[in-house]
């Protein structure tokens, strides 16, 4: 970690175009931490209003927050539109990337004659690589990644321990892979027939696209004929399962636990968050938002919100459910009107007797 000026730290945020200002005692910083935790000699931020109660009580040396926030007497305070997006540079400047460990080509690899490294290969051991697999200049792979035969790996790539890259697959530029994460593996095809399932040859491919970084333990099935494929730019949380043919935009956003079912069509910047389940052959069009747990049993219109299983749009959820929590109190009122009802049905049943 690197020391620098609060004053160095926000000229720098402007070169990133971000509009910032700082208030306060010019302080050297080194570090940056949460704001319960943050210490003196080091940057917090604030950019969800839930946690404003912490801000009269962090020791931090500066926060980074948005005009119009009262910060106490004697914290520093860097003023941006964007706190969220300013800490990201933040980070970066004070404790730099991820630095990986240098293996060159660990003599406990196993490479195949036939295949192509890059310049400057960084292969642990334990890694294999397949027949014909063709690898970029400057990639990482942990110890026992596994790269099937005539699979192809851009430039930059990171993989993490245990990354599988089947036959044929293909990753762009810059894609890092979290630990234990499939690519390429066969979907689930299989023909009914006279009461066995018959296996279908998966022969098509998995392809993901330029600075795509994918969590530990997700699997991206290889299409039935044709390729899967993960747009540029697009970012995956932790267990996510991908079905065969689906074609996912650019810049999209998955947090963890998200399943799609095969064929699916995803448009760009699409956010799902946890636990959504898609089901096969469905179309969600660009800039759409699927909330947590939801079922999507239908296509998606470009930026629809949606929430619920089935996923309906979010007003029409928080109705059903505020319904929903009424139910015991009506299914209550609906039994006394009954025993009214009957009531009144026993006087008039007396009432025609006495006639």
């Amino acid at each position: 970690m690197s020391a620098f000026q609060l004053s160095e730290i926000c000229r720098r945020l402007v070169e990133a175009g971000f509009q910032a200002r700082l208030e306060g005692e010019d302080r050297r910083v080194h570090a940056v931490n949460t704001l319960e935790e943050a210490g003196p000699g080091e940057l917090t931020f604030l950019s969800n209003p839930r946690y404003l109660g912490a801000v009269s009580s962090t020791k931090a040396a500066c926060i980074v927050v948005k005009d119009g926030v009262v910060v106490p007497e004697g914290l520093a305070a860097i003023r941006c539109s964007d706190p969220y997006g300013a800490i990201a540079v933040a980070i970066v400047i004070l404790h730099g990337h991820r630095k990986h460990p240098h293996w060159g080509i660990s003599a406990d690899a196993h490479i195949h004659p036939t295949a192509k490294l890059g310049a400057n290969p960084n292969l642990a051991p334990g890694v294999t690589i397949g027949s014909d697999a063709v690898i970029g200049d400057d990639c990482t792979m942990y110890a026992g990644c596994f790269v099937g035969d005539h699979a192809r790996i851009g430039r930059g790539c990171v993989l993490f321990p245990n990354v599988v890259l089947y036959d044929f697959c293909e990753l762009g530029d810059r894609v890092t892979i979290h630990a234990g994460s499939v690519i390429g593996e066969d979907g689930l095809g299989y023909a009914p027939h006279e009461g066995h399932w018959v296996k279908i040859p998966q022969v098509g491919r998995a392809v993901i696209g330029d600075d795509v970084e994918i969590g530990a333990n997700c699997t991206i099935d290889r299409a039935t004929l044709g390729r899967t494929e993960i747009g540029a730019g697009t970012k995956f949380g932790n267990v996510i399962v991908v079905g065969h043919g689906t074609r996912i935009g650019p810049d999209c956003m998955f947090v963890g636990l998200v399943g799609i079912a095969g064929s699916a069509t995803i448009g760009r910047h699409v956010t799902l968050a946890g636990q959504v389940g898609i089901a096969g052959h469905l179309s969600i069009g660009d800039d759409a938002s699927v909330g947590a747990q939801a079922g999507v049993v239908g296509d998606i219109e470009p930026g629809a919100k949606v929430l619920g299983s089935p996923a309906l749009p979010v007003e029409d959820t928080k109705r059903s459910v505020l319904w929903l929590q009424r139910l015991p109190d009506l299914g209550k009122r609906v039994r006394d009107l009954e025993r009214q009802l009957a009531n009144i049905e026993k006087r008039l049943d007396g009432s025609r007797t006495d006639v």
